[in-house]
């Protein structure tokens, strides 16, 4: 495969540019911690090209082909559409990686950031930790919320670090979430104005307007399976210039 530069060079500058919500097919896009690749595909299949196009999972691909039922279909597709795929990247360093430190994106893209759960998170009443205990919520919140809470805002916060170096002039990046309580809980535009960046827009998210796209819950013995995407908003960042 060759260089990210040549791959995008692949798109004419003659066709119809083509849109789908937010994103265009003139847009240089890095999708991150996708799940089985579906929303990468539905990018990809309705510009007719993913060549301007990178798209990363921190898995390596033999584990996402054992997570995801749909992966190989999805992965072979966006290769055919010139799409670069990359396993093995962490968000919060994605910035220093060898195949990227030295590229910019017009929108940096991450859907449903969270760290790995045993158990739902929307139970708020009780949290499985990893050694098999269990923590009563009921008028407080235990130790064992706050610390999964904290978890899952040092991953955001590392993303929207790392993602502020990687963008373009007037470059966005999106982070798509649920907005009602506890996912509330994790101030997403507190954690970007900490990373330097300010909201553009926050519009609400349906995940009919991205066909084919299948969001998964990505860890556990359900990962394959989806989740509900009600009361979900996608956050538009942009870079601080005061």
């Amino acid at each position: 495969m060759g260089s990210l530069e040549s791959q995008m060079e692949m798109l004419s500058i003659d066709e119809e540019e083509k849109w789908i919500k937010h994103y265009s097919s003139s847009h240089k896009i890095l999708l991150v911690g996708e799940g089985d690749f579906s929303f990468a595909a539905c990018l990809g299949k309705t510009f007719g090209s993913a060549a301007n196009m990178v798209a990363t999972s921190l898995y390596s691909k033999e584990t996402m082909m054992l997570k995801y039922s749909k992966a190989a279909t999805n992965l072979s597709e966006l290769e055919e559409l010139g799409c670069t795929i990359m396993h093995g990247v962490d968000a919060h360093t994605m910035n220093k990686h060898p195949l990227l430190n030295r590229k910019s994106f017009d929108r940096i893209v991450y859907n449903f950031p969270a760290t790995a759960l045993k158990m739902s998170e929307s139970n708020t009443h009780q949290i499985e930790l990893d050694e098999g205990c269990q923590f009563c919520l009921d008028l407080t919140v235990s130790k064992a919320y706050i610390s999964l809470l904290r978890k899952h805002q040092r991953l955001v916060k590392g993303f929207l670090g790392s993602a502020h170096d990687m963008l373009e002039v007037n470059g966005e990046i999106h982070v798509t979430h649920k907005t009602t309580e506890p996912y509330s809980k994790w101030e997403i535009e507190k954690l970007a104005e900490d990373a330097g960046l300010c909201l553009v827009e926050k519009v609400r998210f349906k995940k009919a307007d991205y066909p084919g796209f299948i969001n998964k819950r990505g860890s556990g013995p359900r990962a394959d399976q989806t989740f509900s995407a009600g009361n979900c908003c996608t956050f538009k960042f942009a870079r601080n210039i005061t």
